[in-house]
């Protein structure tokens, strides 16, 4: 059957906005719609009543709407168009990844990548919508069910579930992975040295809202009509910037970052073609722009050598500071910066949110490179590992840059490694390493553009002691008690350190007692 892809324009004048908004939502529950605008502050405005699309010509911005959105809209008495952008695409060559899955085959796909690599893959299910739907995610790692000291990573896709490029690209990316480890040494080294997390569609309600044979029917919003990109804990809006409570998928997102410390991550979308990094919610520019413009800019470069100089050529060369752009409230991008000490930023892969399935091999081989040189950038920067001086273990200890960090832009390390990785641009800083109960350490270290720089630190605690003259004339043992910094063991279950401490003279120990 030849592939079919309609758009309908049609306008309504203001005469007719009257004509029933219960017409207008008797078929759907989610309308796309464009309108002029004359500044980009009217948009930060409309941003807090409807959904805006990230793709903005030049006076004219497009946004999607429920029915209570839309409602709040048209008393503004602005003039509108309302796009049918319906579609429906047949499956094609699955050798070629040209064709979008039906829900069966994306599910069976994420499994399979499971059973048929067991010893570097391993498939979670977040959760299950009342749809009956999954929310899943791969995890990938040499030693898949060991923690290590490695930094976490993660990728995930069509939060908007009509922006679908990058649903078949992280399916693929994941093919590539699990095929090419121990055949290409630089793919097999990321394996190795990084605990991988991608998930490939974060609203499968959205994806498939006209049932789970094909993405006919894709809506933005998910089952309640929600857009998922703004129901995020915001660093200036709250905990609800959009009013909604958090839905099942924001909640299965915010636990799974609770429960992993990811350190460097990517949301994928279309609409646009634009590598969007931090902030979105305002104007102030982060701590480490300089850092984000550095890896933007190897992003898109990257994605013009392989993709044509066309391709990620907008904006600022492919680049843009979110809120450069427009002010969103509610994002995933801010609340992982802000909330979870993670650098996360937006891409936006191409300008058709679901683009026709036969360019998608073009999309992967002028992406997929950018792909892996991002996910290499996790293992460049500070890293290094966290302990306490007189036990060894590890700490979760806060890691600051002096003069520099601002807006939570301060990292911690994480259990039960003890590991931190801070990402920043080159140049010699001071770090400032802390925890309560034990005494700050500030050092001065240099780190350079993808490259690492490796610096392990142990904490004292605040009630070490030093006898260096002991009157006895006999050997004595000090039994030491501390709480197992793990936070596994219950307070009668403590740790019993001994040292001895000598009067000779050729030995002097430092204890602590409690």
């Amino acid at each position: 059957m030849k592939i079919i892809k309609i758009f309908l324009f049609i306008f309504f004048p203001l005469s007719l906005v009257s004509q029933s908004i219960d017409e207008i939502f008797l078929t759907k529950n989610e309308i796309y719609f464009s309108f002029e605008y004359q500044k980009k502050s009217e948009l930060d405005k409309y941003s807090k009543i409807i959904s805006l699309d990230h793709r903005i010509d030049k006076n004219t911005a497009y946004a999607y709407a429920n029915k209570k959105q839309f409602e709040n809209f048209i008393k503004l008495n602005i003039e509108y168009e309302i796009i049918d952008n319906s579609f429906f695409y047949n499956n094609q060559s699955k050798n070629n990844w040209d064709y979008y899955p039906t829900y069966n085959q994306y599910v069976n796909m994420m499994y399979a990548f499971a059973d048929s690599f067991p010893q570097i893959c391993k498939i979670h299910s977040l959760g299950t919508l009342s749809s009956g739907r999954e929310i899943l995610i791969l995890n990938m790692s040499d030693n898949i069910n060991q923690k290590e000291n490695e930094p976490s990573f993660l990728y995930t896709s069509s939060m908007h579930g009509d922006e679908l490029t990058g649903y078949v690209l992280m399916l693929r990316f994941i093919d590539d992975i699990l095929n090419k480890y121990n055949v290409d040494s630089r793919i097999t080294n990321l394996v190795n040295e990084i605990d991988i997390w991608i998930n490939p569609l974060a609203n499968p309600d959205g994806a498939y809202a006209g049932g789970n044979n094909n993405v006919w029917g894709a809506t933005r919003s998910n089952a309640n009509f929600v857009d998922l990109n703004r129901n995020y804990p915001d660093p200036q809006d709250g905990q609800h910037p959009d009013g909604n409570p958090w839905q099942d998928e924001t909640l299965m997102f915010m636990g799974l970052a609770d429960t992993i410390s990811f350190n460097l991550s990517s949301n994928l979308h279309t609409g646009a073609v634009v590598a969007n990094y931090p902030w979105d919610t305002w104007s102030q520019l982060t701590a480490d722009d300089n850092w984000w413009q550095h890896v933007c800019n190897e992003y898109a470069d990257t994605c013009q050598i392989y993709g044509g100089s066309n391709y990620f050529s907008n904006f600022n060369d492919g680049i843009v500071n979110g809120n450069d752009w427009y002010e969103i409230d509610g994002g995933r991008q801010d609340y992982m910066n802000y909330f979870k000490q993670c650098r996360e930023f937006t891409l936006e892969l191409s300008n058709d949110k679901t683009p026709n399935p036969q360019d998608l091999p073009s999309f992967w081989n002028a992406t997929h490179p950018s792909f892996y040189n991002y996910m290499e950038q996790s293992l460049f920067g500070l890293r290094g590992i966290i302990t306490d001086s007189i036990t060894g273990l590890p700490l979760k200890a806060k890691v600051e840059v002096i003069n520099h960090d601002m807006d939570s832009s301060h990292v911690y390390s994480s259990l039960p490694i003890g590991n931190y990785h801070r990402y920043i641009f080159q140049g010699s800083y001071q770090f400032q390493f802390s925890k309560s109960g034990y005494h700050s350490k500030t050092i001065n270290a240099s780190v350079l553009n993808n490259s690492t720089t490796y610096l392990d630190v142990q904490l004292v605690p605040i009630n070490f002691v030093n006898y260096d003259n002991i009157n006895t004339n006999s050997n004595i043992k000090y039994v030491i008690e501390s709480v197992d910094i793990l936070g596994k063991k219950s307070k009668n279950q403590l740790n019993k350190i001994k040292i001895d401490v000598f009067k000779n003279g050729t030995s002097s120990k430092k204890i602590i007692i409690n």
